[in-house]
């Protein structure tokens, strides 16, 4: 991921306790029990209630999986989650995806699902944004701030053009 060109992006459902320390910096690490394909570099943060907004984004520096426990031994101080509600959370899941989180970004203003689609539901996992949705997101989001997230839009368009 770590130098890769921009591909896919997923909007991922994160508690606002976790999204606010991701954006913080404080939190560098997602804990996920399903990964991602190779593809995928950035992630767009919707926090969930009671905040329900999309809040900001994210860059894929990896993607690490482990079991569980190897998960926790490594990166439990900067996941910002204690280890019993971890340890429930991996119950009975063979391994854990740990995605380390690179250049995130709070946008200046939160944007509602149904700003950018009003068919549009959280995913239960994550869901991948299209070219258009990304485009309104940057228009949205933060007017004039957001490069990151344009240059993101410009190469989803061009790998939707590609496969």
């Amino acid at each position: 991921m770590a130098g890769a060109a921009t591909g896919r992006v997923a909007l991922f459902s994160i508690h606002p306790r976790y999204a606010d320390a991701i954006l913080a910096g404080t939190k560098t690490v997602e804990f996920r029990r399903q990964g991602l394909p190779d593809d995928v570099t950035h992630i767009v943060i919707y926090s969930t209630a009671p905040v329900q907004r999309i809040v900001g984004m994210f860059e894929i520096d990896a993607i690490d999986k482990l079991t569980p426990a190897r998960a926790w031994k490594k990166y439990g101080d900067v996941g910002a989650i204690e280890q019993t509600p971890f340890e429930r959370y991996y119950t009975g899941a063979p391994n854990a995806y740990v995605i380390r989180v690179r250049n995130p970004l709070r946008f200046v203003a939160p944007v509602a699902l149904a700003d950018l689609d009003p068919t549009m539901r959280p995913p239960q996992s994550y869901m991948y944004l299209t070219a258009p949705l990304l485009d309104r997101l940057t228009r949205l989001g933060a007017p004039g701030r957001m490069s990151r997230l344009g240059r993101a839009a410009a190469t989803v368009r061009s790998y939707v053009l590609a496969h």
